[in-house]
């Protein structure tokens, strides 16, 4: 990443750190710049969250692995992630209309882990994600293996899970990611 790439990065999630001190109380943000600094492999991934507006920002503090938590913080799906299918798997069953991608196969590739669903509720503390759209979460084994997956959103002040086949794909559902530096 070139330097005025890295620098504007930078500025943006500094800019979003300060205007969202509820997602990050008790963070400060000298520490989090410290850290990506010296983990700069990590601001490409970053980078590629902000690029499909996922608007990445920092929600927790790891203490076990001393790693904060960045996790997509835009207020609907991110753009640049939705219709597709689930995984690999739901695209290859596809016969036609095959989507572009798979959730699972773009968070791999942007080197960012999809949410479970418990991430996704404890997210949803932070804000009202997914008014009008829906996120793919990580599905149990037990539900993907009768090709199943599940989906979650916000609706009357409330997160919801559901369930989709897993080769589903709609324009208003896509995912969220996470990055621990």
């Amino acid at each position: 990443m070139n330097v005025a790439l890295y620098d504007e990065l930078i500025k943006t999630l500094e800019d979003r750190f300060g205007k969202n001190m509820d997602r990050h109380t008790g963070i400060d943000w000298n520490s989090v710049q410290a850290k990506l600094v010296t983990h700069s492999e990590k601001l490409q991934t970053l980078s590629e969250m902000e690029r499909t507006g996922g608007q990445p920002d920092v929600i927790g503090f790891d203490a076990d692995t001393h790693e904060y938590i960045f996790c997509d913080c835009s207020p609907e799906s991110p753009t640049g992630r939705r219709s597709i299918c689930y995984d690999r798997e739901a695209l290859d069953a596809r016969k036609e209309h095959k989507p572009k991608s798979s959730a699972m196969e773009m968070a791999s590739s942007m080197g960012i882990e999809m949410l479970t669903e418990q991430q996704y509720r404890d997210l949803s503390e932070l804000g009202g994600f997914d008014k009008k759209t829906s996120s793919w979460v990580i599905t149990p084994e037990k539900i993907r293996a009768r090709g199943g997956a599940i989906f979650c959103d916000r609706r009357y002040d409330h997160v919801f899970t559901y369930h989709n086949g897993a080769e589903s794909y709609y324009a208003a559902r896509g995912f969220r990611g996470m990055l621990k530096v």
